[in-house]
């Protein structure tokens, strides 16, 4: 087990994000179930992996990113129109609403719904955070924790 979170290290955190306004976004406490990261594989940002590179298992930390260090910008070209009959299979869509997306290569991809006016939806594939300035708290709970094999044959 390594002593210190490193590039590649798999961490167990509990955390909670809030927003400008105070209002929390996302937290492990609420259902006592704490995340597991591997920096280096791209599902934290570079600017929240620095500011957990050197932390130990027991370590807290309060910090805050700006929106391009967090979640991105918002871009313009992640703003996409469908018709009403591309939603036909769907349902309803009502603005607001999240919905699940097939791309091109058949990976799928969460868009927002923000406007559904006459036969347009308008649909929104930034993160849903993008644009905001984001305050985390965070508790380094395990760093490369062994992790029970799944679906193991046994050895024998």
């Amino acid at each position: 087990m390594a002593e210190s979170i490193q590039a590649n290290s798999r961490v167990f955190v509990h955390f909670t994000l809030k927003l400008e306004d105070g209002s929390t976004a996302e937290s492990t406490r609420n259902n006592g179930k704490p995340a597991l990261f591997t920096l280096g594989d791209e599902t934290l940002s570079p600017g929240m992996e620095d500011q957990l590179v050197g932390l130990k298992a027991g370590d807290k930390k309060a910090f805050s990113l700006a929106p391009e260090s967090a979640f991105g910008i918002p871009s313009p070209d992640m703003i996409q129109y469908f018709s009403r009959r591309e939603f036909i299979d769907a349902g309803e869509p009502v603005p607001g609403a999240i919905m699940l997306f097939t791309g091109m290569d058949g990976s799928e991809m969460p868009g927002v719904v923000r406007e559904v006016n006459g036969d347009s939806i308008t649909v929104d594939f930034n993160h849903p955070l993008a644009g905001q300035t984001i305050h985390f708290d965070i508790e380094v709970l395990e760093i490369d924790p062994v992790l029970e094999a799944l679906n193991a044959d046994p050895v024998g």
